[in-house]
């Protein structure tokens, strides 16, 4: 979810006033910069409008990231499953000739709890299937705007072309691998100063905290015993992508899988969500806000030593996460 607003910080939370959504895929994806269609709209053999549009956000210089992007059709169908192929042109201020930069194959990655698919590429309803395509190792050499060219054989349709325009940063604006975490002290079950919606949405209403594997512990604490976290910011209730609840209920299959290797934490995004008088907890916004842009959901991976390994955002595969924390000693037996 992407938004821009104004924030005030009081206290332990951060207010918001009236936030807008810049931009949304049928499936629900914020977008974090505007589809780069000059001229004739990109098309496949039909000739059906394909929209790419950008999925990740927080790119920077001189690191390998991944980049994730959804493939929409102007009838709000998507385009799933397989493989495609994608290439990155630097364009400077915006206005500057196109100059190759990295290129490579992006998988789809499904929302967990949605049919992986076979084969290559097809057309899909978003009840059928809803994800991103995921290109890993991408590195970017300058700061600016970039262009994404996507091309893909897509059953039924064709060869499909669609670009979609982002902006790559000198340094992150989000904390990020190779930086210290942040002493954050999130909300716990513990916590007698917040109501249970607060802690977690999917307690708004019922009063019971789901997951208290999630919620027991913050990741000030962790970094002071010196123990791995892996964090996820999340708000399973109000996340427009829908994406936020299958992605905090795959951390907890890890949490019971991986209880020796690290403390697993879930920090809500939200203390009040309510339309005219919306306040983000103070823990997602020490991490989350920037510039007047929060974006969710994201997942950490903190050290031992208290430096960020790995981060990952929108979705990711539960098999990479895990052999991330399969890599980390035990911490109890």
């Amino acid at each position: 979810m992407s938004f821009l607003t104004k924030p005030r910080v009081r206290g332990k939370m951060t207010r918001m006033r009236r936030p807008a959504i810049l931009a949304a895929l049928a499936l629900g994806i914020a977008a974090t910069a505007c589809t780069s269609n000059e001229g004739a709209p990109p098309t496949g053999a039909t000739g059906t409008s394909v929209n790419a549009v950008m999925a990740t956000s927080d790119l920077y210089v001189g690191a390998p990231q991944r980049i994730t992007f959804g493939l929409v059709l102007n009838d709000e169908r998507l385009v799933s499953f397989g493989s495609v192929d994608v290439s990155f042109a630097y364009r400077g201020s915006g206005n500057d000739e196109p100059q190759p930069g990295p290129a490579g194959t992006a998988v789809y990655l499904p929302t967990p709890g949605t049919p992986n698919g076979a084969g290559g590429p097809t057309v899909t309803l978003p009840s059928e299937a809803r994800g991103v395509y995921q290109a890993e190792d991408m590195m970017f050499d300058r700061a600016g705007v970039w262009e994404a060219h996507v091309t893909a054989d897509v059953d039924g349709l064709g060869v499909i072309r669609a670009a979609a325009g982002f902006v790559v940063l000198d340094d992150p604006q989000y904390p990020a691998p190779g930086e210290e975490a942040l002493a954050t002290r999130n909300l716990t079950i513990d916590s007698d100063d917040a109501p249970p919606g607060a802690i977690d949405s999917r307690a708004a209403t019922g009063g019971r905290i789901p997951d208290p594997e999630l919620h027991q512990t913050t990741i000030a604490d962790a970094l002071r015993r010196g123990v791995p976290a892996l964090v996820i910011f999340s708000t399973p209730v109000y996340c427009p992508s829908r994406f936020c609840g299958p992605v905090t209920e795959v951390v907890e299959d890890l949490a019971r899988r991986y209880d020796d290797r690290a403390e697993f934490i879930h920090v809500e995004i939200w203390r009040d969500h309510t339309e005219d008088n919306r306040v983000i907890n103070k823990a997602a916004a020490d991490w989350l806000f920037r510039e007047g842009n929060l974006t969710e959901p994201w997942l950490y991976l903190i050290g031992a030593d208290g430096i960020i390994v790995d981060r990952w955002a929108t979705l990711w595969r539960e098999d990479e996460v895990a052999a991330a924390l399969d890599a980390l000693p035990r911490i109890r037996t």
